[in-house]
């Protein structure tokens, strides 16, 4: 199945990780938003746990057919997630995301905190209330990983 990637931390454009894994493997990039999931931040990059209600902004990256299978590879080592292994930091999970440019609804795939990861955000973590990891708190905040 190949879908676009809803990225919302430092695979953004911009940011560190786009640059590293995404510069030259993609062929569209536009401003998408997540309905449905909240943010919370990490140590350098944020996570999306499922929440109702919850909106989370972010871009829809569409790969380069050529490069798809690669990136998806890589960006599953980036995001330390292994199918079943319950030591994944993430999930890869197909959502419905929305582009910001017309409103449509686009299937994606978006990393999702691991459900032990996102049990101890929900109790001990620091949640984006605005949704956007870039400006939380209304400033710029550079990251070193993704999510």
């Amino acid at each position: 199945m190949t879908l676009p990637f809803f990225v919302y931390g430092t695979l953004r454009p911009g940011e560190p990780n786009h640059d590293a894994f995404l510069r030259g493997r993609t062929g569209a990039e536009e401003p998408a938003r997540l309905t449905g999931a909240v943010l919370y931040d990490g140590p350098g990059y944020p996570y999306a746990v499922p929440e109702p209600g919850g909106v989370v902004r972010g871009d829809l990256v569409t790969a380069l057919p050529d490069a798809y299978e690669a990136l998806l590879t890589t960006l599953d080592e980036l995001e330390e997630y292994v199918p079943g292994d319950p030591r994944s930091l993430y999930e890869r999970a197909v959502c419905e995301v929305t582009r910001e440019t017309d409103g449509t609804a686009v299937r994606a795939w978006v990393y999702f905190a691991a459900p032990s990861v996102a049990a101890s955000l929900r109790t001990r973590g620091t949640r984006i209330t605005n949704g956007d990891w870039r400006t939380r708190g209304g400033e710029r905040h550079p990251g070193y990983a993704e999510g």
